[in-house]
Formats: C-alpha cells, structure tokens, sequence
C-alpha cells in the first residue's frame, strides 16, 4: 500500500486534524491523513504515551483473553461494524487458524493476516477506555477489544503488562496478495455448478472458489440462478425488521482479512441513522452503510443437512460487506422459518 510521504511528522498532523475533528473517529482520521490505521496508533497516540506496541505473540494474547471477564469485541470492514459483548472463552488453535466459540463471542482468526497490535487507551469525552486493537499486514483494523462494565481491571492489566513490549518496532505494511482471478470468459460454468452442487458444507464453498480461481462475487453471477440471484437493494432492512418482529434467530457474519464475527440470535431494535442501518441490542451492535451496497445476494449451499440460504452483500469496490443465514448447527437441517423468510425476499 503506498500512501504519499509527508515531511511533517505524523503527531503534529494527527493534533492538527484531531483540533479540527475532535468528534471524529480514529479511522477517520487515517483515512483523512491518508495512512493505514496502525500507521497512525504507532505514529501518533504512541508517542503521546496512548498507545503501547504488543509483542507478536497472537496465541498468547488471545488465550489470555478468557482471564479478562466480559468485553466488547469488535470486527469491521470498509462499511460495516460488527460488535459483541461476552466474555472470550479459551481459544481453540491449530497453526496460522485459531477461533472462539461461545454463545456471545464466536470467531474466526487468520492469524497468517495480522502484522500488529497495541494495548490503546481510548480517549473520550466519558474519560478513557482501555483496548486492545490488531492489525493486518496492511495495517487495517481486524479485531479490537475494549473493556466494559465489569471487566476485570487487574487481569487486563496483567495481560498489558505480560505483552506489551516498548523495544517492538515500528509496524511495516505490505499487501495482501491478491489471488488469481480468471475472466468470466475461461470460467466452465458447468464445472462451476457441478461442483456447487456437489458441496456437502457450507465450509466447502471457499476451498471450491479457490480451486477453480473464482472471485466470490463472479462465482454468483456465473451459478445458475436457484443456485445465485440478486435481490432488491432494501433487502437487508427488511430481514433485520422482519426478524425484530417475528423473534426469528439468525446470524450474521462480519469479517475481514484476519477476522470473522459472528451473531447468533435474535435482533430486537432496528434503527436508521442516516445512511446507515444498525442493530441497537445490549449485547449486540451491527452498523450497516446502506449507500455503499453495491449488491445483494440470495445464495444457495447444498450440505449434508439440506441446503442453506444466506443472504450476502457486496460493497462497490466487491469487498464482502456481511452475510445474514438463519440459527443452524452442523447435523440439523435449516429453519424453514428463515428458509420461508429468505424465499419471501426473493419473490417480492
């Protein structure tokens, strides 16, 4: 990622910006100075003492992180927010993958992605809240946790004082690799719907696009369409009302390069805010930006189990926004509630 060299040091650009923007929030402002996230937590709240660097020690870390009572755990990407209060349970781990899996707090981790993190004390007009933020290669945001009522204070101490390491350099930013993607004309799309259909798990989709050098948004525009279709662009809004009002558990996927969160349960307040559609619940918060859906998907995997719908949407740039299915466990079939649902949205 190159990013223009400005001779004047970050700190004193960040104090400008922030003098101007004191209400705005921290990405805003890497993004206004044109530098990765990490980029400014390294350049500019650690020499104000806001910020200490982490010893690249992601297991450890996040095992540590069952000690801590509950949190808020937070996962973004360019336009949506994803957050969960829980307590983490103990991390479940096999080389660069690793995951939670508990009722609150459920997640994927890539840990091959990640490049950095920082203990950060967040400064706000209610006084300061400690968090824990991890970065990719790019230095993109792809998991923060912050303390809540009731956090463990001495715990979260001890894991700073455990891992925080001030003789960690500076964070050095390279892309992720893009993969090989075929054009739409090299694509046998009846080599792409015989392996769609032959699918025995969800968890067989992504293996299936990678063999066969698919983009995930080009696979569903070449499946056939009971396999793939889009749908209206007031979809989403009308499945998070729908499942406020009916009670209906569902789940609802946010993640990045290096993280994937996960809600499962019910939704109860859907609210407009500007452009942006949100989940104001009190253990979980979803913040939407509408304006920047390019697309939605109904979408179609057959498993063991029977098949199972999502819902997914696609920003303009063809990043992966979020994914909506209905509550299911692996040997169970799918709820015909959500089945039911997903078929009205399709046939309006």
């Amino acid at each position: 990622m190159n990013h223009p060299v400005n001779p004047e040091p970050l700190l004193d650009q960040y104090r400008r910006w922030r003098s101007d923007n004191p209400k705005a929030r921290f990405i805003d402002g890497a993004r206004a100075l044109r530098v990765p996230e990490a980029a400014l937590v390294d350049g500019a709240l650690r020499p104000l003492g806001h910020a200490k660097p982490l010893r690249r020690s992601w297991p450890a870390i996040l095992d540590a992180l069952q000690t801590l009572g509950p949190v808020m755990a937070l996962t973004r990407n360019a336009t949506t927010v994803h957050e969960k209060i829980g307590a983490y349970p103990k991390l479940m781990h096999e080389g660069v993958h690793a995951l939670f899996l508990s009722e609150d707090i459920d997640l994927r981790l890539f840990l091959g992605r990640w490049g950095s993190g920082f203990a950060v004390d967040v400064h706000t007009p209610r006084g300061v809240r400690p968090s824990l933020q991890f970065f990719d290669t790019e230095g993109t945001a792809v998991h923060k946790i912050y303390a809540v009522e009731g956090t463990d204070e001495a715990a979260w101490d001890t894991l700073v004082s455990t891992y925080a390491d001030e003789d960690v350099p500076a964070p050095k930013f390279t892309p992720i690799p893009t993969p090989e993607i075929r054009p739409d004309e090299a694509v046998d799309t009846r080599l792409l719907a015989d392996r769609w259909r032959g699918l025995q798990d969800t968890h067989d989709f992504f293996p299936m696009l990678r063999s066969l050098k698919l983009e995930r948004q080009q696979a569903l525009r070449l499946a056939p369409h009971d396999l793939a279709c889009t749908l209206p662009e007031d979809t989403v809004p009308t499945l998070l009302e729908s499942a406020a009002e009916t009670g209906l558990d569902i789940m609802v996927f946010v993640g990045n390069p290096g993280c994937i969160q996960i809600h499962t349960g019910p939704v109860h307040t859907v609210k407009w805010v500007g452009h942006w559609i949100n989940v104001l619940d009190p253990g979980f918060n979803l913040h939407l930006r509408m304006n920047q859906v390019a697309s939605t998907w109904r979408v179609v995997k057959p498993t063991v189990d029977g098949p199972v719908h999502s819902i997914e949407l696609f920003d303009h740039e063809g990043g992966l926004m979020a994914q909506f299915f209905g509550r299911r466990k692996p040997g169970t079939p799918e709820d015909e509630r959500w089945r039911a649902l997903v078929s009205a949205l399709a046939t309006r």
